[in-house]
């Protein structure tokens, strides 16, 4: 049954289905008056400990397009700084500092041996909150670093927002100087053989599900609740930050293919680009936090301290 949100609580916040749950028609969207709540079948994912995130399943993963990468990755700066944090057609949800007191940086080993912090993402490739969430999240990691092995991927067709354009994880390595960035993509986007629900894809190590288990709940995000803990995606900035849910609504992305919203990466004025560029802000502002505002041409950028301002940050 769906349960209606609150006007009050997050715009965006998402829930991953349970184990053996509805696959689709996971979430609806009302009108009430003359506001638009959001409103959603939310049911609590179960994510099993495994071994690591070695694939358990078999993502339908096909290389993306080198022009697309380079668009997605290279965003110029004067896109950042135009758009800021300014979205007029999605509500744009920065990245939430810990409820309670400050938490203990999350830190990593880089391949170089160096301890730097860690970046955590928990999403699913059916998922049409995780889909527009990654544009935003490649993209501001593209400013501290590099990627390589993205793959093409749309979300669940049997789902709110069908065939929600987007990239995977699941074979994606990323390197930086500054940071350590950890995903797991929990499901495939399509059903198991069993036809109850996504097939399994990968699984998160003990760390790695400890972390979602703590952080993931009421107890840390403001705007969840103990029915609503365990949304994907979910994103830990070194347990200084933390995404519960997508930060702006994956209607932005619809009627757009990929290869057309990443074209539009470089006009500022696209409001497409300007919802993704919004969010990438904010997300930068809380990666210069862990960072130490390293690299300082990206940190001091006016489009990232515009965030920081308005996250409290500076």
């Amino acid at each position: 049954m769906a349960k209606k949100k609150p006007s009050n609580q997050r715009p965006n916040a998402t829930r991953a289905p349970a184990r053996g749950g509805r696959p689709a028609g996971l979430f609806t969207w009302l009108a009430v008056g003359l506001v638009v709540v959001v409103v959603a079948a939310l049911v609590i994912i179960k994510v099993a400990s495994g071994g690591g995130t070695t694939p358990s399943g078999t993502s339908n993963w096909q290389a993306a397009n080198p022009t697309t990468v380079a668009q997605l990755t290279g965003v110029p700066a004067s896109v950042f700084n135009t758009v800021g944090i300014t979205s007029p057609i999605a509500q744009v949800t920065p990245p939430q500092v810990p409820l309670g007191k400050k938490q203990a940086l999350l830190t990593a080993r880089d391949a170089n041996g160096k301890t730097v912090p860690e970046i955590l993402y928990m999403g699913a490739e059916y998922c049409p909150y995780c889909a527009a969430q990654r544009w935003s999240t490649i993209i501001a990691l593209s400013r501290f670093g590099k990627f390589s092995g993205l793959g093409n991927m749309s979300s669940y067709s049997g789902d709110v927002y069908p065939n929600t354009p987007t990239f995977t994880f699941i074979k994606a390595k990323y390197t930086s100087p500054y940071v350590v960035f950890k995903t797991v993509e929990l499901y495939t986007n399509y059903l198991n053989a069993a036809k109850s629900f996504y097939a399994t894809l990968q699984k998160p190590s003990a760390q790695e599900q400890a972390e979602i288990t703590k952080y993931d709940t009421d107890k840390y995000i403001k705007g969840l609740t103990a029915s609503t803990a365990g949304s994907i995606p979910f994103l830990s900035f070194g347990n200084q930050y933390l995404v519960s849910g997508s930060s702006y609504s994956p209607t932005t992305l619809a009627g757009s293919t990929r290869a057309e919203i990443a074209a539009a990466l470089d006009n500022a004025t696209s409001p497409v680009t300007e919802a993704i560029i919004a969010s990438a802000n904010y997300q930068t502002a809380a990666i210069c936090s862990i960072t130490k505002d390293q690299p300082s041409n990206v940190c001091t950028s006016s489009g990232v301290t515009t965030a920081a301002k308005a996250m409290g940050i500076k």
